[in-house]
């Protein structure tokens, strides 16, 4: 095993894994293979480049850019394949284990009391109010929470505390679902959902007034049971993500005019309602565990940077059906709502800019921008930009020791990207 973190043949097959989840592996820069495996920290040497084209003959080369297309202004480094090849959808993927742990299974003690334990405090002496405030909790993937307690187990084993969670740990673990839940009803309230989780949104069967309570009352007793930790770090954590989430949706009202402008808009959108949330509580987490700061740290980077890829592959998704998901194709564009593949799509659609601007408003502005985005390189574009982020989620583990807990981790962001249609 090589001394620089992560196991060569896991980053190996992790760059495997990548190519069929997103198929924009064909081309790899010099540099994103020595950022994966720097060889002057190994103690013996492995070369990328010879693995790679072993298996898949792929050429290595720097990021050209797209034909038709200009430089994209936010990304350094791209991973690449020819636009004229035909990519593999990462909802059409299939995972091959980087090790024998199953982050759900390793996860599962934790998780599977977590729904009961969250409508116990969701209890109230308003029998409808605790109806709809336990409304979501009958469904979801609870993935959050499973990514927190998993956090929680590679922290703790960083200190020789074993394979175990703090009760302090859960009750962040709680509070990241339980935060998650609040700002779906909210949601569903702002963009007049009728559906969520394959059953009727909470707003249509109580209205709106009800449902913006039942949000409140969540949030409300979140932050009671985290301040109970009495750790003032973590509460200004919770603060900090509470905040981020309602910027996060008020930006998502707004567009600019400037294409760059537009685009660096989207990116905080996203940072702001779905990264930071991830990020903060992974943070506390590490915080709990007492591990030093380089750690607390790399625990928010891997927070954030698998909080982006879900995102960005959601926004994927948005355009090549979610049905079975419980949300229809074109959601974003029927709510007017900007994305990553339409703003890549304008960049080699200047038609597009207008209809942007207009917030797709007009008969016929949704279906044009989903013709413009089938037919150039934006949704290959934007699986690359999920895939940076990947990238860095899985390199943030390097600053772990190993364990299981850490491969686990490892695995999460590519097999939620690959969410199926």
């Amino acid at each position: 095993m090589a001394s620089c973190g992560i196991p060569h043949r896991v980053v190996v097959q992790t760059l495997r894994t990548v190519n069929r989840s997103c198929s924009v592996l064909t081309r790899l820069s010099d540099s994103t293979i020595r950022a994966f495996h720097p060889s002057q920290t190994c103690s013996r040497p492995y070369c990328f480049r010879q693995q790679l084209c072993h298996h898949h003959d792929y050429r290595l080369t720097r990021r050209h850019a797209i034909s038709g297309a200009r430089s994209s202004p936010w990304c350094s480094t791209h991973l690449e394949r020819p636009v004229s090849t035909s990519s593999t959808l990462l909802a059409e993927a299939t995972v091959n284990p980087l090790t024998d742990t199953d982050p759900f299974k390793l996860a599962a003690d934790e998780v599977k009391d977590l729904r009961a334990d969250i409508c116990k405090v969701l209890e109230a002496n308003e029998p409808k109010m605790q109806e709809m405030a336990q409304y979501y909790f009958s469904r979801g993937k609870m993935f959050r929470p499973m990514v927190c307690m998993l956090m929680s187990k590679l922290c703790n084993n960083q200190n020789n505390m074993g394979d175990s969670v703090l009760p302090s740990q859960r009750i962040i673990a709680m509070v990241m679902e339980m935060l998650h839940s609040a700002s779906l009803i909210h949601d569903d309230v702002v963009d007049a959902a009728d559906e969520r989780r394959n059953m009727k949104s909470l707003n249509m069967i109580y209205g709106q007034r009800r449902s913006i309570l039942a949000g409140n009352f969540i949030h409300t007793q979140a932050s009671k049971i985290i301040s109970s930790i009495g750790n003032s770090r973590v509460i200004a954590l919770h603060a900090t993500a509470v905040e981020d989430i309602i910027s996060g949706e008020f930006l998502q009202l707004h567009t600019k005019e400037d294409e760059s402008e537009r685009f660096k808009l989207y990116m905080k959108k996203t940072h702001k309602k779905t990264a930071s949330p991830l990020a903060c509580y992974n943070k506390c987490v590490a915080i709990l565990s007492n591990v030093d700061e380089t750690l607390i740290d790399a625990a928010y980077s891997y927070g954030y940077n698998f909080g982006m890829s879900y995102q960005i592959i959601d926004d994927v998704l948005d355009f090549v059906g979610q049905e079975k998901m419980g949300k229809p194709t074109d959601s974003d564009l029927k709510m007017g709502m900007v994305n990553a593949p339409v703003l890549f799509a304008a960049m080699e659609c200047q038609d597009l800019h207008p209809v942007i601007m207009r917030r797709f408003s007009e008969p016929g502005d949704v279906e044009y921008a989903r013709d413009m985005i089938k037919k150039t390189s934006a949704l290959d574009r934007t699986r690359d930009l999920a895939a940076e982020h990947i990238e860095q989620a899985i390199r943030s583990l390097d600053h772990f020791t190993p364990c299981p807990a850490r491969d686990a981790l490892a695995q999460v962001p590519l097999i939620l990207s690959r969410r199926k249609v």
